[in-house]
C-alpha cells in the first residue's frame, strides 16, 4: 500500500514555489512540500520572513530550499525571481499564489489606498504569478498552478468587502485558466479555506459573537489548522489529481454546505 501511495502522490524531484510563504498558511505548505520532496523557492514581500521559513526547512534536515523577496503587485519581480529559481533549480513544477493581504474597514471609511492595496496583493498578485510562470509551464507544457480562494469568494463574507471582491476574481480567474489551458498540460485549481484564523484575524474580525457564528454554521463546530490544508495542496500538486482543473476544493469543515 505505501508504494502505491507513494507512487500516486509522488512529488519526490519537483520544484515547488510558494509566494506569501512567509505567512500563516503558506508557511504550512512550504514545509510540506519539502518535507514531499520537492525543491521549494518561498517568496514573501518580506524577505526576513522568507528567509525564516527556509532557515526553519533546513533545519528539519531539508536544503533544496531558497528564498526570495517579491512585491507580488510587480510583474518585474515575479520575472526576476523566475530567472532565479530557474538558475537554482533547472525548472518550475507547482506554483502557489499565496501572497495576500485583508482589511476590516466599514465599507464607506474604504479610501482607494486600502482598496487597491488589497486588490493587487490578492487579484493582482495571483494574475500576475499565473501570467508569468504560467507562460513559463505552457511552454514546457507541464505544470500545477494552484490559488487560493476563500469562503469569501462567494457568497461574501460580512466586514471583508475588499477582500471579497479579490477572492472572488481569483475564484474566476482559475476557472477561466482551467479551461484555457486545459490542453496545454498545465492545471490551473484553488483551494477553498474555510476559518483558519491567524492573531490579526482574532483580533481584527472574531468577536465571541462573530465566532459563535462562524462555528455555528461549520458543521465540524472549530476552526480549522494550517496542517489540514496540506492534503488538498499535496493532491493538487501531484498526478494524482492528473484530471482536475479549473476546480475550487473546499477545505472548510463543511461550512460551504450549511444551511440550517
Amino acid at each position: 500500500m505505501n508504494t502505491y501511495l507513494n507512487q500516486l502522490f509522488n512529488l519526490e524531484g519537483k520544484v515547488a514555489v510558494i509566494t506569501g510563504a512567509g505567512g500563516h498558511l503558506c508557511s504550512e505548505m512550504s514545509r510540506a512540500l519539502a518535507k514531499a520532496g520537492c525543491s521549494v523557492a518561498v517568496l514573501d514581500l518580506r524577505i526576513e520572513k522568507a528567509k525564516a521559513i527556509e532557515d526553519e526547512i533546513r533545519s528539519l534536515g531539508y536544503d533544496k530550499v531558497m528564498s526570495l523577496a517579491i512585491d507580488v503587485a510587480k510583474k518585474e519581480d515575479h520575472i526576476s525571481v523566475l530567472k532565479n529559481i530557474l538558475s537554482k533549480f533547472g525548472k518550475i513544477d507547482i506554483l502557489i499564489n499565496g501572497a495576500g493581504i485583508n482589511g476590516s474597514t466599514p465599507f464607506f471609511e474604504i479610501d482607494l489606498k486600502e482598496w487597491y492595496a488589497i486588490l493587487d496583493s490578492q487579484i493582482t498578485g495571483t494574475f500576475l504569478g499565473c501570467q508569468v510562470f504560467g507562460e513559463y509551464m505552457v511552454k514546457e507544457g507541464k505544470g500545477s498552478i494552484i490559488n487560493i480562494s476563500s469562503a469569501s469568494a462567494g457568497p461574501p463574507l460580512s466586514k471583508a468587502f475588499t477582500y471579497s471582491v479579490a477572492k472572488a476574481g481569483i475564484k474566476n480567474l482559475t476557472q477561466n485558466l482551467g479551461r484555457e489551458w486545459g490542453t496545454k498540460g498545465v492545471r490551473v485549481n484553488a483551494i477553498r479555506p474555510g476559518f483558519l484564523p491567524t492573531e490579526w484575524n482574532r483580533k481584527n474580525f472574531i468577536t465571541p459573537e462573530r465566532e459563535a457564528a462562524i462555528l455555528g454554521h461549520t458543521p465540524m463546530a472549530r476552526f480549522g489548522e494550517p496542517v489540514e490544508l496540506v492534503g488538498a495542496i499535496l493532491w493538487l500538486a501531484s498526478d494524482a489529481s492528473s484530471f482536475v482543473t479549473g476546480a475550487e476544493i473546499e477545505v472548510d469543515g463543511g461550512y460551504s454546505c450549511m444551511t440550517i
